[in-house]
């Protein structure tokens, strides 16, 4: 699972038609020092579900952790005066940062008894593989997790893929992964919400409620590397990993192919 914590630090190669394209010498996903990193530092947790013999999916849990991201930026509670939307704001005011923690049994139901939301994924058509569940919770500082977050494990079980994923559905958005860089499934799990979020903030209102009212449906593949060349210089929001776990900073790690921002 991934290292803590995992930060995102640049994003979008051209232009896109949202409201924040990484250009802004404010943004917080500029490589280079700046305001942000002076305000309060602040987190978004994720906690996969991993039994120790029933494992899920490594696929179904990046696209489940995706879409986790999504369901939490987008509930009532995280907009307005939601009663996590102080949280939210403190969040992105900062560095983006995601960590991705591990529970199984007691551990798992002490996080789900902790306001979050549930994410439950689609599972793979092998049988004996339970579906990915991803549990995303509000904002913690830096340094103040809850304790019975803050006790669970970052490195551990890795997740594979019984079968390999179908080709993804070009009409719905897919997050492509870099095929050049080697991450455990929980690095990969926050780099695919960071590549969602990215796409989130790109997108019209209009194709925001499309997509919430399709269940935030998305796929999560690796790119040949000829079509990640391709990506990579296509203007579709791209991330690039801060560097504090796995791998080098600067790292392009995923590109958002949400077909509302093609060119």
């Amino acid at each position: 699972m991934s290292s803590d914590s995992d930060d995102v630090t640049s994003t979008n190669s051209g232009t896109a038609t949202g409201t924040d394209t990484g250009t802004d010498t404010d943004s917080p996903f500029q490589h280079e020092r700046t305001g942000r990193d002076e305000a309060p530092q602040f987190v978004l947790p994720l906690v996969v579900h991993i039994e120790k013999a029933t494992p899920p999916a490594r696929t179904d849990a990046l696209e489940t952790a995706a879409r986790a991201v999504l369901v939490m930026l987008s509930d009532e509670r995280s907009l307005d005066e939601g009663e996590w939307a102080q949280a939210i704001r403190d969040w992105q005011d900062a560095r983006i940062r995601k960590v991705v923690r591990r529970a199984r049994g007691a551990e798992w139901r002490r996080a789900s008894a902790l306001p979050g939301l549930t994410v439950i994924g689609t599972g793979p058509s092998a049988q004996a593989v339970p579906p990915a569940e991803v549990r995303v919770f509000p904002p913690v500082p830096l340094d103040g997790w809850p304790k019975d977050l803050a006790k669970l494990q970052v490195s551990g079980t890795d997740l594979t893929d019984p079968e390999p994923p179908p080709a993804p559905d070009p009409a719905h958005p897919v997050l492509w992964l870099n095929p050049e860089l080697d991450m455990s499934a929980g690095k990969a799990m926050a780099q695919a919400g960071h590549g969602a979020q990215l796409a989130w903030w790109e997108l019209s209102e209009t194709d925001r409620k499309a997509w919430h009212a399709a269940d935030f449906r998305l796929a999560v593949r690796t790119a040949t590397p000829a079509h990640w060349h391709t990506l990579t210089t296509s203007g579709l929001p791209l991330v690039r990993d801060a560097g504090f776990t796995e791998i080098a900073p600067g790292s392009a790690t995923v590109v958002a192919d949400h077909p509302a921002l093609r060119s």
